[in-house]
């Protein structure tokens, strides 16, 4: 029998205000000016589908990203789609690998009708996303400066062997910087060969795999084009490229995403499936000069979290910082291929310059350890790193710049690498199979400041757990953040108001023991 620790309070509306003007019912620390919940219910809503991001100021009035329960078929999947369009809607792209869902123009009664199928399991709010707009090789191999002019990675390693899927503008696919080493791609805008209009994406690619310009100068580059010539795109234009480089990659496979916007679950979820399907992401922190944490990718904890520098070791004045950046590298005045003819460069900096240093490195990982999985990527890149020579790191940062130099790339770690759940707090639990939940911590909730909330869950081998963060709003839960990849592997950073919380772990498959990590504001 699943347990159900928390049943639903099916009372009348004034026992209901009875009972919340008596302040919590368990296990929360009292706060004068916050309303506590009543209890921990089965759903986060009435039935209904939770709707995310629509509050953000660069949300797309009426656009969505839909995103179905992991056991939704096909066929009712293609039963909702024609249901939103006899309701005025228009689906616009269909994910089938990194996500199982599409994203769609929703009127009122639309979006009415989606929210109540029981196939869906949230929706979100699509949003704008663009470039993070911006010396770097020589600094990458020697540990301290000043610069010798000389780049010389790790065992004379070129990326050989190792596929780079630029997520951007596309590429200038005639470029002398890539001759010979442009493999498939994929256009999200128009269908078309993913070539450049912009130049972001040509300089990005040329700096993980330029012959002159590059981390990597042997690399495979493919471009998957999820931006347009202005340099803008959507955030369910993002996740299509995503899920043709989850469906299609060829490995090892890094991808870069030198791109960003605000905060979104479908994004990061996104992500995660396509790193647990194999695939390293060296993804921007942002140019915003603020939290890294408030913005996708750059939240991704699975992913390899880039700040910029300048070339005296300062973290670059516009680059995001905090406890989601995960590595510095070169990204002020960058030199790099540019789009307007086969010989063309510019010289540009940002976050998104930095980025392609960590990509070109983690092709260059790969080259001496093709079957590193991304978590033994991330541990070497990290592991490798030079510590404690930048300065004015922002507060949270980690004080590490990339380092590939060296007498021999590191090995991976064991089996299974990566940092865990080593989180603040720790907890563990059981589920005894499909359908069965626990509350974390301890069962209860908790009051919380503004700020961010960290979580981690490492379930048994074999199981498919995921990982839910609720918070209290009014006279109800609802599902503020979500890891749902298809692994008991998940975790969730979140930017928060203060308010109620608890976390929630759900079996969508399999038993077994689980490990809950969290970090509170």
């Amino acid at each position: 029998m699943l347990k159900r620790r928390f049943p639903i309070m099916l009372v009348a509306m004034l026992a209901l205000l009875l009972i919340i003007s008596a302040g919590p019912v368990f296990g929360a620390t009292d706060q004068t000016d916050q309303v506590a919940p009543p209890s921990l219910p089965d759903e986060d809503s009435a039935g209904l589908a939770p709707v995310l991001g629509a509050d953000s100021n660069t949300a797309i009035p009426g656009q969505y990203i839909v995103v179905l329960k992991k056991d939704t078929g096909r066929a009712a999947a293609d039963s909702l789609s024609r249901a939103v369009e006899l309701r005025g809607g228009k689906v616009l792209l269909t994910y089938s690998t990194a996500l199982n869902g599409f994203a769609a123009t929703l009127p009122e009664k639309a979006l009415d009708t989606v929210r109540a199928n029981g196939n869906v399991a949230y929706i979100e709010a699509d949003q704008i996303v663009q470039i993070d707009v911006t010396w770097g090789l020589d600094r990458t191999d020697q540990r301290n400066l000043p610069l010798n002019n000389v780049y010389a990675p790790a065992n004379g390693g070129d990326g050989t062997g190792v596929h780079a899927y630029i997520i951007d503008t596309g590429m200038r696919l005639s470029h002398n910087e890539f001759s010979g080493r442009v493999g498939n791609g994929y256009d999200v805008i128009d269908g078309g060969t993913a070539d450049d209009c912009n130049g972001h994406g040509t300089h990005v690619a040329g700096t993980v795999g330029g012959t002159t310009y590059g981390m990597a100068s042997d690399v495979t580059l493919h471009p998957v084009r999820v931006l347009d010539c202005n340099g803008s795109g959507s955030t369910s234009g993002v996740i299509a490229g995503v899920d043709w480089v989850t469906s299609n990659h060829i490995s090892p496979a890094v991808a870069n995403m030198s791109l960003g916007g605000g905060a979104s679950t479908s994004l990061d979820n996104a992500i995660n499936s396509s790193i647990n399907s194999g695939v390293t992401y060296a993804v921007a922190a942002g140019n915003d000069n603020a939290n890294a944490c408030n913005y996708s990718p750059a939240r991704v904890n699975n992913a390899l979290t880039v700040g910029s520098t300048t070339s005296s070791d300062a973290r670059s004045s516009f680059s995001n910082y905090g406890s989601c950046v995960d590595i510095f590298a070169p990204g002020s005045s960058i030199t790099s291929a540019w789009y307007t003819s086969n010989s063309a460069t510019n010289t540009i900096s940002g976050t998104s310059m930095a980025t392609p240093h960590v990509a070109g490195a983690a092709a260059l990982y790969l080259e001496a350890n093709p079957s590193a999985t991304p978590a033994q990527v991330f541990s070497g890149l990290i592991a490798n790193a030079t510590s404690g020579v930048l300065s004015s790191v922002g507060s949270g940062s980690p004080n590490l710049l990339l380092y590939v130099g060296g007498d021999s790339t590191p090995p991976p770690p064991p089996p299974g690498g990566g940092d865990g759940c080593d989180l603040s707090e720790s907890y563990a639990g059981s589920l005894s199979g499909a359908g069965d939940y626990d509350y974390q911590p301890n069962g209860t909730y908790f009051y919380s400041v503004s700020g961010t909330h960290n979580g981690c869950l490492e379930g048994a081998s074999g199981t498919d757990f995921d990982l839910y963060l609720w918070k209290w709003s009014s006279f109800r839960w609802v599902t503020v953040a979500s890891s749902l990849t298809a692994s008991s592997s998940e975790s969730i950073t979140y930017n928060g108001t203060s308010g109620y919380y608890v976390w929630r772990v759900y079996s969508y498959s399999g038993s077994g023991t689980y490990d809950f990590g969290m970090d509170r504001p």
